[in-house]
């Protein structure tokens, strides 16, 4: 069996990943005085720890070592990490293959992405890898999806991206005073920028999205497509109803982001997930 590996930026669900037969190698978080994992605070505790104390938490890529120790199972190994530009993740993976013997084959993918935006990559290479397919074929197909994928998201507050040191702290409070959220992409470079910038309701914000999604219809790949977001459960409800609604997609998947992207983009973030055929 092949080995198909990630990082819990995937945000990848617990069932999913059980599932499917991934293994996940957590990055760090620390919050409150405490290193803890990924997957051991939950976003709400996140947010909480943030509003009280008013301090981001602090984010770390998994080390030399400990990848070293994660790529020593037997047999081949995949593993699609979160961009390069955003982390030093998948470049702390490369490093630690000159830690392991030359036999052991492990195949790393630089997904240019976040959140399930490396899920949808991973769970192509699972759907590969079910078929029959080997590492060295999933990987060099993998490495095709990369440009394929589509990520955006909405954010109902800019004080997580001002404390984040990705915005200013006039750019933070004139978005509040005049109610603008942006919609943040992933670009083809694996780096983050501003899509559009929502002035008004949330709704807009998330009727936005949507046109945006049904705009690509033609070229979705319909195999799956995901909302993951940060604790808005009706919105992503609605979200879900309306892309069912366009017929064109076999699977819509809902996953909550982990501590390590919440800490990054705070609460009511939502976004939608795809890829192009």
């Amino acid at each position: 069996m092949i080995d198909l590996t990630t990082d819990s930026c995937s945000d990848l669900s617990r069932e999913i990943i059980q599932s499917r037969n991934i293994r996940v190698l957590p990055l760090q978080v620390f919050i409150n005085n405490q290193n803890l994992k990924d997957g051991e605070v939950t976003p709400q505790q996140l947010f909480k720890f943030v509003e009280e104390s008013g301090n981001l938490p602090k984010t770390a890529a998994p080390s030399i070592a400990e990848f070293a120790e994660f790529f020593r199972t037997p047999g081949e190994t995949i593993y699609i990490g979160i961009s390069s530009k955003l982390s030093a993740t998948v470049p702390n993976s490369i490093l630690a293959l000159e830690l392991l013997d030359g036999n052991k084959k492990v195949y790393i993918v630089d997904s240019l992405n976040l959140s399930t935006g490396i899920g949808l990559l991973v769970l192509k290479a699972a759907d590969l890898r079910d078929a029959g397919w080997g590492a060295a074929e999933i990987s060099e197909e993998i490495q095709r999806w990369v440009p394929k994928v589509r990520t955006s998201f909405i954010i109902d507050t800019m004080e997580y991206l001002y404390k984040g040191g990705r915005c200013t702290a006039l750019q933070a409070i004139v978005g509040s005073v005049l109610k603008i959220r942006p919609i943040i992409e992933v670009r083809s470079d694996g780096t983050l920028g501003v899509k559009e910038k929502i002035r008004g309701g949330r709704m807009k914000g998330l009727n936005s999205m949507l046109e945006d999604f049904k705009s690509h219809l033609p070229h979705v790949d319909p195999t799956r497509v995901f909302v993951t977001h940060t604790g808005c459960d009706e919105d992503a409800a609605y979200l879900v109803e309306e892309i069912r609604k366009t017929g064109a997609v076999q699977e819509v998947l809902v996953t909550i982001a982990g501590a390590t992207i919440s800490s990054h983009c705070g609460p009511n973030t939502i976004g939608i997930l795809f890829m192009l055929k």
